[in-house]
């Protein structure tokens, strides 16, 4: 078998539970889809040309593209983060993942239903 990576996750510790591992991995795809839909959310703007004001639209698109791919680093680092607290048997990280997409969701759709309604 091969070297597992990231080495500074795997290397530490001991192996926990195979069922832990894989609820982190499924919690990690979940969010990994979570950004494609934001992704998808943008294209989606682009090419409906929604709202018409070009430059608001440019804003909205670049931000969800921005959040789209912030988001999928951030579920790949909350991953490692977990799991290495799980194989080093310490208290798990603190959840700032939610906030970031709940408070950039909040301000974009703000903004997009500004848009909408001029």
């Amino acid at each position: 078998m091969g070297e597992r990576r990231p080495g500074w996750v795997y290397d530490a510790g001991s192996e926990p539970d195979p069922r832990f591992t894989l609820a982190n991995e499924r919690t990690f795809l979940a969010w990994v889809r979570t950004s494609l839909g934001v992704l998808a959310g943008a294209v989606a703007l682009e090419s409906l040309a929604v709202p018409e004001q070009d430059g608001l639209r440019l804003v909205l698109v670049v931000a969800l593209l921005l959040l789209g791919g912030l988001t999928a680093l951030l579920a790949w680092l909350r991953w490692a983060r977990v799991e290495r607290a799980m194989r080093t048997r310490t208290p798990l990280p603190a959840f700032h993942l939610g906030l970031v997409m709940t408070s950039a969701l909040v301000v974009l759709s703000v903004l997009l239903a500004v848009a909408l309604a001029l």
